[in-house]
């Protein structure tokens, strides 16, 4: 079982729109966290700061 860092603050994102696509976010000063919020217990996918900003600038300019 692969458990996030201590502290982490999930919170769905809001372009989750049904219990089937349940994506769960949190940020820290060095990473943006992803995982499955029905089943967290499969772990989470950790992107450094700089490339998870970079993308969600992509994501909010429509470009993917």
């Amino acid at each position: 079982m692969y458990l996030p860092p201590p502290g982490l603050k999930f919170r769905k994102s809001s372009y989750s729109t049904t219990a089937q696509e349940c994506v769960e976010v949190a940020d820290t000063p060095t990473m943006g966290v992803l995982r499955d919020s029905t089943q967290p217990e499969l772990g989470y996918l950790a992107f450094p700061i700089t490339e998870w900003e970079a993308f969600l600038d992509e994501v909010k300019r429509g470009r993917l």
